[in-house]
């Protein structure tokens, strides 16, 4: 990627009288025409080699193993349950897990820069080994004692032991302080009864990671799939996810040993901490997504001819792409800056309470029309992204 060229030293930028104004970016320069319109602020030269490497590796993956198939496996409503030996085989399952449990000890960004490669090709496959990762094998390390981690991570890292995870339930999936699910106590075993709903990866799991109620609160279980009383039924008829396998769980008089419970936590801290975990990686996955659709629209717009030229001459086709490259370079920066912050243990979420927001929303209405109006700005990075002059 070339360097910066400020504004006032590129003529292609001047307009209205005033050299050096802010362009269509939050930066007050337009980058040189990029290598890659993905990625128009080079972000990926602030990755590590190692991350870079990780990038490449799954990239190259997604290409010529996701994408050949994806399309047939989306219109079939079929998981391609014949690539999760390759996925493992890279060290994509629990891949910032610690290497002596088989795992491939990387940090978040790479987990994060995983999540939008393989969501490049589908969310299906990324919400495979997201779930895998951060919801099964996350509560196992983390809340876990070390002979469960001993017994599940080195074979879920491989790929023999797929997990799935039970929170969600019928009734309502965004209150799980309501939860119906429970499990009480019967001498050294639990006996579970209940339902879950919406699971990834229920009809292909080994085992579930359940939580449910208890005399002490929410706790979670280590539920194989094989245990009398559980029960999977696949979800079909989905018009989203196509491409990945949901289930419905049912809990019968499920007797599990008191050796199948995570006994480092008690109450919702446990299965949100996964959802924190699962949710940084879901941060990244739709900028894969997001790369994927901008780079066939960009493609096609150029190649798509209409009155005699592109259709990316037009100015209205230039500045969906312009907006689109700027949303895709926005996401890129922030969880990339989220990933840092994950990886120095500084990931914190919170609300202000000072009640300024109405102010500054009011301030920032005119940041569409001040320095220039935001169409202009627009049609000078879809020139950037097409390389032909709409003005």
């Amino acid at each position: 990627m070339q360097s910066a060229i400020r504004c006032a030293d590129n003529p292609a930028v001047r307009w209205a009288g005033r050299p050096g104004t802010m362009c269509g970016f939050p930066l007050a320069c337009v980058t040189a025409m990029a290598l890659d319109p993905t990625d128009l602020f080079d972000i990926r030269s602030l990755l590590s080699d190692e991350e870079r490497a990780v990038q490449d590796s799954v990239a190259r993956f997604t290409n010529e193993r996701v994408l050949p198939i994806i399309g047939d496996c989306f219109e079939q409503g079929r998981f391609p349950r014949e690539l999760i030996p390759e996925i493992a085989s890279m060290g994509l399952l629990g891949s910032s897990l610690p290497e002596q449990y088989g795992c491939a000890g990387l940090n978040g960004v790479s987990y994060g820069l995983i999540c939008q490669e393989l969501e490049r090709g589908d969310s299906g496959i990324r919400s495979f080994v997201s779930v895998q990762s951060s919801l099964c094998m996350y509560p196992i390390f983390a809340y876990g004692s070390e002979e469960q981690r001993q017994q599940y991570l080195p074979g879920m890292a491989r790929g023999e032991i797929i997990g799935c995870f039970g929170l969600t339930e019928p009734h309502g999936g965004s209150d799980p302080a309501n939860m119906k699910t429970n499990a009480r106590r019967d001498g050294d075993d639990w006996i579970i009864n209940g339902a879950k709903m919406w699971i990834t990866n229920g009809n292909v799991a080994q085992i579930a990671i359940v939580w449910a109620q208890t005399e002490d609160g929410i706790q979670g279980f280590i539920v194989p799939t094989d245990t009398p009383g559980f029960a999977a039924q696949e979800i079909h008829k989905k018009m989203s996810l196509r491409a990945s396998v949901t289930s419905a769980l049912f809990f019968d008089n499920v007797r599990v040993s008191d050796a199948q419970r995570l006994p480092n936590v008690r109450g919702l801290k446990g299965p949100l901490g996964c959802l924190t975990q699962a949710r940084y990686g879901i941060t990244w996955g739709p900028i894969g997504a997001a790369i994927a659709c901008f780079t066939e629209a960009t493609e096609y717009a150029k190649q798509r001819i209409l009155f005699n030229r592109p259709i990316a001459a037009n100015q209205a086709v230039q500045l969906k792409l312009a907006d689109m490259a700027r949303r895709i370079t926005l996401a890129q920066l922030l969880s990339l800056q989220l990933g840092r912050l994950k990886d120095a243990g500084t990931m914190h979420a919170g609300i202000t309470t000072e009640h300024c927001p109405i102010r500054h929303a009011l301030n920032l209405e005119s940041v569409i029309t001040y320095e220039g109006t935001e169409t202009v700005h627009q049609l000078v990075v879809g020139r950037e992204v097409t390389g032909i002059n709409a003005f």
